[in-house]
């Protein structure tokens, strides 16, 4: 998650670099120098070409624009940042905070320093943090609150989707509003490191889409001159990732079924096995790269079963889900007590092929996520799943959660009920989706097509005369009394 740029400036041309800027006498001489005494260190710091640029070209607009030898919010955020001017706000205000200065704008040195740290930064948890910070009372008691949480997540989902050339979706503002809540809890602030340590058990990868975004624009902004990435400027295009998913083929099925913003997010909770991308890079140094960068959708998710359009019950289930070989997402949505309110949706994930079994299965990426009324990953290990429809002196459904006795999420044998921490409810919608590459999919279509071709075969029964004389079925039918067989015998 950690920026993917270079340095351009080693420890062998420190004293070069320095040499350099000291014969630029004409900004240093014109910059105001802050109390804080943070602009007399530039020349013992690397250069870092990008950010020097760009500093340069800020400070030439801002003193155009506004006869100011530094760079102010206002430049900075209309110049970057056009498309998401709260993001550009909360950013300058963070790397102003930090250069503590007492001017109303940053000096062209102070902005070059505290942008090669933010930079800087490799270690994920540490990169999190800092966002969070970004949407705090930075100028106050550094708490965040419900609304500023809400802003972080906004701004990553309209980037994931305005990247990806996708539509926004109806349910984005549902189901953020379910993560704010299980992290606050009803409290109206609580402190950077608390909700940085909730993000990162629940949706490590939530800030993936802006950090990459902000490093984009950081570091090739200045490749277009004094326009940078003014709204008459082609916008940064990151290629994330669209997510494909799979419909239903009949054309009169009108129900939504699996909405974008729950790939969002959940693309930011699974592991990566459940976000397999078909078109991975051949090349070394690019794999490394898109392993690094990470996907924030998924490239593709294929539906294997739908209650409403398939069927309700267990036979049902099986014949669906059974001999795919990969990852699966099993969407369980409960019928609300409230008729206005949205049913409770809960997502159980298993990271193996679905089986039969007396015994829990399941590996270290099997969990069990709750998506409403709140956002929250509720159990993550191996020996968490258990599906039994047929084996006689044992439970028979599906449950999820590792105490045998008391499991989080049970489903009845019928499909039709599910238990959640000991409360019933009725089942509205059972989906599953599959999260492995297309040759997976084809792989269980093919074997449920020679299943099929079997059954035909087993269904077909050649019988002689003699042998159907003697046949068990032929006495049923008489005892029917099927008038064909009775008759011939008088």
């Amino acid at each position: 998650m950690g920026n993917q740029v270079t340095r351009t400036g080693h420890a062998s041309n420190k004293k070069t670099d320095a040499t350099a800027n000291a014969g630029d006498t004409t900004n240093a001489n014109s910059l105001p120098k802050s109390s804080s005494g943070t602009d007399l260190e530039s020349n013992s710091h690397m250069q870092f070409f990008p950010i020097e640029s760009l500093a340069k070209t800020l400070t030439h607009l801002t003193h155009e624009e506004e006869r100011i030898n530094g760079i102010t919010r206002s430049v900075f955020q209309r110049y970057l940042f056009p498309n998401y001017p709260e993001l550009g706000e909360k950013l300058f205000d963070y790397l102003y905070h930090s250069a503590n200065v007492n001017t109303s704008y940053l000096s062209a040195n102070s902005f070059k320093q505290q942008a090669e740290k933010f930079l800087s930064v490799m270690n994920d948890q540490t990169v999190l943090e800092n966002y969070v910070k970004l949407y705090s009372n930075i100028q106050g008691d550094g708490s965040i609150s419900p609304e500023g949480l809400k802003a972080l997540m906004n701004v990553s989902y309209k980037i994931a989707m305005d990247s990806s050339g996708t539509p926004s979706c109806i349910y984005a503002d549902h189901i953020i509003n379910a993560a704010v809540i299980s992290c606050f809890h009803g409290k109206y602030n609580l402190s950077v490191s608390y909700v940085s340590n909730w993000i990162w058990q629940h949706c490590p990868r939530i800030i993936y889409g802006p950090h990459r975004y902000v490093i984009h624009v950081l570091t090739t902004a200045y490749r277009n001159g004094k326009a940078l990435l003014s709204k008459e400027q082609p916008q940064p295009c990151l290629e994330i990732p669209t997510p494909i998913l799979e419909q239903p083929e009949s054309i009169d099925f009108p129900q939504v079924l699996l909405p974008v913003s729950y790939v969002w997010l959940l693309s930011s909770t699974l592991p990566q096995c459940y976000l397999q991308t078909d078109d991975s890079p051949k090349d070394v140094t690019h794999a490394l790269i898109a392993k690094r960068m990470g996907n924030v959708c998924p490239r593709h998710w294929t539906l294997l079963y739908n209650s409403s359009e398939h069927g309700t019950g267990a036979n049902r289930f099986l014949h669906h889900v059974l001999g795919y070989r990969g990852p699966t997402l099993l969407f369980i949505r409960a019928v609300s007590p409230d008729k206005d309110s949205v049913c409770p949706t809960y997502c159980i994930c298993s990271a193996v092929e679905w089986r039969e079994s007396h015994l829990y299965w399941g590996d270290e990426d099997s969990m069990g996520i709750e998506l409403f009324p709140s956002y929250r990953v509720i159990e993550k290990g191996p020996k968490v799943l258990y599906l039994n429809t047929s084996i006689r002196g044992y439970p028979h459904g599906l449950r999820f959660g590792s105490n045998p006795r008391s499991s989080y999420i049970s489903i009845d044998e019928s499909f039709h009920s599910v238990s959640i921490s000991g409360a019933p409810y009725p089942i509205a919608t059972l989906e599953v989706w599959g999260c492995g590459n297309t040759q997976l999919r084809e792989r269980q279509l093919e074997i449920k097509k020679w299943q099929v071709k079997e059954a035909e075969k087993q269904r077909i029964v050649k019988l002689s005369a003699s042998d159907w004389i003697d046949h068990p079925d032929r006495y049923l039918l008489e005892l029917a009394g099927r008038a064909s067989y009775n008759e011939s015998n008088k």
